[in-house]
């Protein structure tokens, strides 16, 4: 054998190593971050993200490719009626609220003044029981606190509109409205709704 050529002994070595490390798998984020003017029906995204739901995982229970649940997300699609009735069905929203039409071809971006992150441990204890708050939080990144801030109320105050579906009085609810560019009918519907 010549000396330039390495003993195969170490090359099988070398791969059983290399092995053990590549089999470990990609490590993947269990949602991608995509750029803010990508996602065009920011509502479901909303609701699947506070409800931990991938879009594979819906696909799955929806008997549908995860392609169609993409478009539906970042391309602002609005599926069958049939699908459309099971998505309503299994998330617990009406349409209107789910693919609202308006909404969807507007898609509006939040200008946020200072930079911001979501905590994770807004999720930790609390019911979320406004699921579509907690998700647009988690979309946007945005810290609850720094929400609070901009949209011009107590942190304590917003946390009561996320975690007990506490419904704020016209003016604040204009204020969120205005801040996230969302109808208050659809921010506000898991106050009305559960």
């Amino acid at each position: 054998m010549p000396k330039n050529q390495p003993e195969s002994h170490k090359i099988q070595a070398w791969s059983l190593i290399n092995r053990k490390y590549l089999g470990q798998g990609v490590r993947v984020k269990r949602f991608r971050r995509p750029k803010r003017s990508q996602i065009r029906n920011r509502v479901l995204l909303a609701i699947l993200m506070a409800k931990d739901i991938k879009l594979s995982r819906l696909a799955e229970e929806l008997s549908v490719s995860s392609r169609s649940v993409s478009a539906w997300v970042y391309e602002g699609r609005i599926p069958s009626r049939t699908n459309l009735d099971k998505v309503c069905r299994l998330l617990g929203y009406p349409s209107h609220i789910l693919f609202n039409e308006a909404l969807v071809r507007q898609s509006p971006i939040v200008c946020q003044p200072t930079p911001s992150r979501f905590m994770k441990r807004t999720l930790a204890g609390s019911p979320r029981s406004n699921v579509i708050l907690t998700g647009l939080c988690m979309v946007y990144d945005f810290s609850v606190t720094d929400v609070s801030i901009w949209i011009g109320v107590h942190p304590g105050t917003f946390r009561k509109w996320l975690h007990q579906s506490h419904l704020p009085t016209l003016a604040l609810q204009e204020k969120a409205e205005n801040f996230f560019r969302i109808p208050r009918h659809i921010l506000f519907a898991d106050c009305e709704l559960h």
